[in-house]
């Protein structure tokens, strides 16, 4: 009986923290993040045996240690930020107010060691060379994944952006079929701005259309045959990242490799080196104001130069 009442106060505790981490606000796209990342959290607390019954419990140490078992797993500061960013949120939901201030002697990102500030991308832009022979291992692994993957690689798709692509595939292969040197993404982008795309390789988008036309057969329309969104991508991350496409050749590379590939097809067409970067700030979703951000983060070296 005892032991019952443990499990039941440490299953409120990650009810709670879930709760909190939905409650903080901000738009769907930012609360699903939110929610993923404090799920991380929890499974770091079960898996070293923490069993927390209450908010109350939540301690310096827990934090300090989960962040440096992230840093031993090389995840980007970047990344760490962001999820420091999100446990403060959770934390002040929750009234633990010390605890999310930034300033705190233990806790801020400069006492945990990740409190550099670059915009330097810290992703390398994934070869043709590389993709294929990560897409192989994803393609033996779930040739659902397989689909979301060769649609992100193609056009720059954010993760979410790729996993709900199942909704588009044929207003995109009817822009295909007119000759259009664009399709346009609608669902699961930032903040729910649609934007138009560049048709870079149009052999390449005919072929990752038809391939995932092929996969969602029998299965609702999805890709992903998830019950949620969340599920989704997590499934998704969890394959790609299994096969490889993890660390500097994280998900995100493949975004890099658009840019890159997209800025030289605009300068091709003899746009300047402003307006090209203008141009693939608006294909990956930013605006046409984050030129000076996409040559900062974006245009790095390929992953084996």
């Amino acid at each position: 009986m005892a032991q019952n009442s443990t499990r039941s106060k440490v299953e409120q505790f990650r009810k709670a923290f879930i709760t909190h981490a939905r409650q903080a606000g901000g738009s769907f796209v930012t609360v699903a993040d939110r929610e993923r990342i404090a799920r991380y959290f929890l499974d770091y607390l079960k898996n070293n045996g923490i069993k927390l019954r209450q908010m109350d419990s939540l301690k310096v140490k827990y934090i300090e240690r989960y962040i440096a078992e992230r840093k031993a797993n090389h995840i980007s500061h970047r990344t760490l930020q962001n999820e420091m960013s999100v446990l403060r949120a959770i934390l002040a939901q929750a009234g633990k107010h010390k605890l999310a201030d930034t300033a705190n002697t233990r806790l801020s990102n400069q006492a945990l060691g990740i409190s550099d500030m670059s915009r330097k991308g810290t992703k390398m832009a994934l070869t043709s060379a590389a993709f294929s022979e990560i897409f192989q291992q994803v393609e033996q692994k779930d040739r659902h994944v397989a689909a979301v993957m060769q649609l992100a690689y193609v056009l720059g798709l954010r993760t979410k952006e790729a996993v709900e692509a199942y909704k588009s595939l044929a207003t995109w292969k009817k822009a295909l079929d007119n000759g259009d040197n664009t399709v346009r993404v609608v669902f699961g982008t930032k903040g729910g701005r649609p934007r138009q795309t560049a048709i870079l390789d149009r052999a390449a988008l005919q072929h990752a259309i038809a391939y995932a036309e092929r996969e969602q057969a029998g299965r609702s329309g999805k890709l992903i045959d998830k019950p949620t969104i969340t599920q989704a991508i997590d499934r998704y991350r969890y394959i790609v990242r299994s096969a490889g496409l993890s660390g500097n050749k994280a998900p995100h590379s493949m975004r890099y490799h658009f840019a890159q590939q997209s800025g030289e097809y605009y300068k091709a067409q003899g746009f300047s080196e402003r307006e090209a970067l203008a141009l693939v700030s608006m294909d990956l979703g930013h605006g046409d104001g984050r030129g000076r951000y996409i040559r900062q983060v974006y245009y790095r070296k390929t992953e084996g130069e």
